[in-house]
């Protein structure tokens, strides 16, 4: 599967989405129907977890704080208060998942944001870049 995080483009990757070493995202596209799946969970800046989608639907949502809204093809997280969007994932082609949006914590505390140009994690960035994930996880920071 190719995923792209904002400008960049992660060839050959197992659909798993590495974040400063700690896994936290997974996409996979389902056989039969090809709608896009999503495992995810969601961090605060201590590390604590705030909520946790299982295949594109929210198993976890402390003090229902996130929105989960999904179609066949995308899956999206926001805050309920500020709509402010905290994961945005889209399936582009069969075994293509663009990262597009996104604003959230690492399991190390870190901010990520992901825009259409670049990733950033601290001072950390990367924009328009291709790798190849040899069949691995997608590494980010």
């Amino acid at each position: 599967m190719d995923v792209e995080v904002g400008s960049n483009l992660y060839r050959n990757s197992d659909g798993t989405i590495e974040i400063e070493g700690v896994p936290q995202i997974h996409v996979t596209q389902h056989p039969s129907t090809g709608a896009l799946l999503v495992n995810f969970a969601l961090f605060d800046s201590s590390g604590r977890m705030l909520a946790k989608v299982v295949d594109s639907t929210m198993m976890f949502n402390e003090r229902r704080a996130y929105d989960l809204s999904k179609t066949a093809k995308s899956v999206a997280i926001k805050e309920a208060a500020s709509g402010k969007i905290l994961l945005q994932l889209d399936a582009k082609a069969p075994d293509v998942v663009s990262f597009s949006m996104g604003e959230f914590h690492t399991m190390k505390g870190h901010l990520l944001e992901v825009s259409a140009k670049e990733w950033k994690i601290d001072k950390q960035r990367k924009s328009g870049l291709t790798f190849d994930a040899n069949g691995g996880a997608v590494s980010i920071g």
